[in-house]
């Protein structure tokens, strides 16, 4: 193959209850594109230029030689261009997404001989866990999880209402100027739960995919209600507990912690255009600069132009 273009999504990790299990495809895309070349290149352009390293350090280039690697094939010299539109370390699973898309471009590159469970598999092995990765690769609402004897991943997709997934649902995402690793939020969460919390996010997870099934806004609200991880993860981001509580005065059906963070996001109908000022405001008001996208949910994992 001469040349292979890969479009990948943003996804959203935990949804509130569903901690390491649900995730949600979003439209946001990042775009790889590779080329036969004469000698080995790698450029990048968008979110993460001029940070994120362009040699074999790079996510992206390392997820397209592990395939070659995984399949036994000799990789022969490439131009690789990664379009970057998912901001770093935010929440939106960036590093699933740049695993994906090599991982994915490399599959295509040598005609598919991978399937998506493998190369679930493959990036699971490289990222530690499938939250973000299956989002990505399937698209939709996914339920991911590790086998405990093999340590495989699993994946099941998991239905959303047709109103939702044409238009009828936007996710606001706002991105505030905070610096929070995935070890450091981890790091705040306690090494147990008490019974009654486990029990309170179990309802609240089967809550929440009842909602989406629905797509029932009253649902959604109780369904993302949480109790293992975000008490302890929002109090390190300024400002993250007011802008949710003030996106939902502002009209927000739901909002959550997006992944490990620092990203919210705010499910809202799409008349609901108060939401993401709501958010950028309370941010503000906490001396935190925040960027705001509205988004919507993506049916589409990663595809191959």
């Amino acid at each position: 193959m001469a040349s292979v273009r890969v479009h990948v999504p943003a996804t959203t990790a935990n949804l509130g209850p569903g901690f390491d299990v649900l995730g949600l495809a979003l439209d946001l895309w990042n775009t790889v594109t590779v080329r036969a070349a004469q000698e080995d290149r790698l450029t990048v352009t968008g979110e993460g230029a001029g940070q994120l390293p362009t040699d074999s350090r790079n996510r992206v280039w390392q997820a397209f030689e592990a395939v070659f690697e995984r399949v036994g094939a000799v990789r022969p010299p490439i131009a690789m261009h990664c379009e970057n539109r998912i901001p770093l370390g935010s929440g939106l699973g960036s590093s699933a997404a740049a695993a994906v898309a090599g991982a994915w471009a490399a599959n295509a590159w040598l005609g598919y001989p991978l399937s998506r469970d493998d190369v679930l598999a493959l990036v699971t092995a490289m990222e530690g866990h499938p939250d973000n990765a299956a989002p990505a690769l399937w698209g939709g609402l996914t339920a991911t999880g590790l086998e405990p004897e093999s340590g495989r991943p699993w994946v099941h997709p998991l239905p959303v209402a047709s109103t939702w997934q044409e238009g009828g649902l936007v996710v606001w995402y706002a991105r505030p100027d905070v610096r929070l690793s995935t070890d450091e939020a981890r790091a705040a969460l306690p090494r147990q739960v008490p019974l009654a919390d486990a029990v309170f996010n179990l309802g609240r997870a089967v809550l929440l995919i009842e909602a989406f099934r629905q797509g029932n806004p009253e649902l959604l609200a109780q369904g993302m209600q949480d109790r293992w991880h975000q008490p302890y993860r929002l109090p390190r981001i300024p400002g993250a507990a007011d802008a949710l509580a003030r996106a939902r005065e502002a009209g927000a059906w739901a909002g959550a912690l997006s992944g490990a963070g620092p990203g919210v996001v705010a499910f809202a109908a799409p008349e609901a255009d108060a939401v993401g000022q709501a958010l950028a405001q309370t941010f503000a008001e906490h001396g935190v600069p925040a960027r705001v996208w509205r988004l919507r949910p993506s049916p589409r994992g990663v595809w191959v132009e």
